[in-house]
């Protein structure tokens, strides 16, 4: 069973930076599509930036040319490179596989404080 953890969370200014990493319990995590989504308080979870097994990219509207997600499927390891961070981007941040979910893990907290 593929599990997710995440981590990298935590407080940050507006305008700084972190890096969030997701490290995947799978032998085949290249053949996987990998997606980040955040989920804000009294918010629904959403979709914030995927990449395919070949490495193409999308992003959410929200966070395009501010976010940048990449892999390392030597670490089984997704990253999410946020910039330019603001107050809104303040969610608990979960990885996952977007064309078939799987269960969710724990997630990792971003505030950024204004």
């Amino acid at each position: 069973q593929m599990q997710f953890v995440e981590s990298g969370g935590g407080l940050v200014q507006s305008g700084g930076s972190l890096r969030l990493s997701c490290t995947v319990s799978t032998t085949i995590f290249s053949v996987y599509a990998m997606a980040w989504y955040r989920q804000a308080p009294g918010k629904q979870r959403e979709l914030v930036a995927s990449i395919s097994y070949k490495g193409s990219t999308n992003y959410a509207d929200s966070v395009r040319g501010r976010f940048t997600i990449s892999r390392d499927n030597a670490k089984n390891t997704v990253y999410l490179q946020m910039d330019s961070l603001k107050p809104e981007d303040t969610a608990v941040y979960y990885c996952n596989t977007p064309l078939t979910l799987r269960a969710w893990g724990q997630g990792t907290q971003l505030t950024v404080s204004s």
